[in-house]
């Protein structure tokens, strides 16, 4: 049995973020290869944050995993902070089983903040595929995932941004994001995106150069490879040619990159779950195997 430790959360500034109906959450969760397959060794926990116990569709070495926030969404002045540490040769794939929710802030423009912060040992896999997120107009965001890969390490990741409430017509005209994914390789920084909007900025949602009038934005990233088979790179440049929306594929630093932007997040997600059946088996030397939560 690994250690299981829950924090107690009963801090002073916790306990005045609850009175004010602000919830700062913690989840920080550790993966390690056992005679049991890889399993969940560590977890804490703070607040209405939660991982359900994984599931293992694909046999004892890669399981599948939840996290699950109950309130759906983070108000001003919430604070979401996720911690993955997987160990050598352990393997994970983690996914949400619906859309994340940043809703309108208050009055006092308090920021709502989510943190991710993943490290992947050598010889080890992580697969971060949550649901897309939703960004109300007027919110007030900023979103950090940083990711420590060791050695031979690999990452599938995804990230599928609903700016403004595209299904009734409300765009994102007020508001503030700053979005930022950070890929570090043995200490060195190789991969870097960041979207940033605001009142200064505001043209870029509209401009040809920026977001074209375009709700929906997402990147995925794969890697590193240190050799990517050219069946896999055509099946990935015909299966984005025929989108139907604007898709780029770029090769940065052994990475595969691929960013979207259109005006549904239910194609721009079915697009990301094709890619990476073609990406799976090349990268980590499995087939796809879709989390049961995605078909419900």
């Amino acid at each position: 049995m690994g250690h299981v430790e829950h924090l107690p959360g009963t801090t002073t500034e916790h306990l005045d973020s609850v009175k004010q109906g602000q919830w700062q959450a913690f989840l920080s969760l550790t993966f390690a290869p056992t005679a049991r397959g890889t399993r969940l060794v560590e977890k804490a926990h703070r607040g209405p944050l939660y991982i359900q116990k994984p599931f293992y569709p694909e046999g004892l070495s890669c399981p599948h995993a939840y996290l699950l926030h109950p309130p759906g969404g983070l108000v001003s002045g919430d604070t979401l902070s996720v911690s993955v540490n997987v160990r050598e040769k352990a393997q994970v794939l983690i996914t949400t089983p619906g859309a994340g929710r940043m809703y309108r802030a208050r009055e006092q423009q308090a920021r709502q903040r989510q943190i991710n912060e993943m490290t992947v040992a050598n010889d080890a896999s992580l697969e971060w595929l949550p649901m897309e997120a939703i960004v109300f107009p007027d919110a007030q965001v900023e979103m950090s995932n940083r990711i420590d890969l060791t050695g031979s390490a690999k990452v599938i990741y995804w990230d599928v941004l609903s700016l403004g409430l595209p299904a009734m017509h409300q765009t994102f005209e007020q508001g503030r994001l700053n979005q930022n994914l950070q890929i570090v390789r043995d200490g060195r920084l190789v991969l870097q995106e960041r979207l940033v909007l605001n009142d200064s900025n505001r043209a870029l949602l509209d401009a040809e150069i920026g977001l074209r009038a375009l709700p929906i934005q997402g990147v995925m990233v794969a890697g590193p490879f240190t050799e990517i088979p050219e069946a896999t790179l055509e099946a990935l440049q015909e299966r984005t040619k025929a989108a139907g929306f604007a898709v780029g594929v770029t090769l940065i630093a052994g990475f595969v990159v691929i960013r979207l932007l259109n005006d549904c997040s239910e194609r721009a997600r079915q697009l990301f779950e094709q890619c990476w059946a073609l990406l799976r088996p090349a990268l980590l030397g499995r087939e796809a195997c879709v989390p049961r939560i995605w078909n419900t």
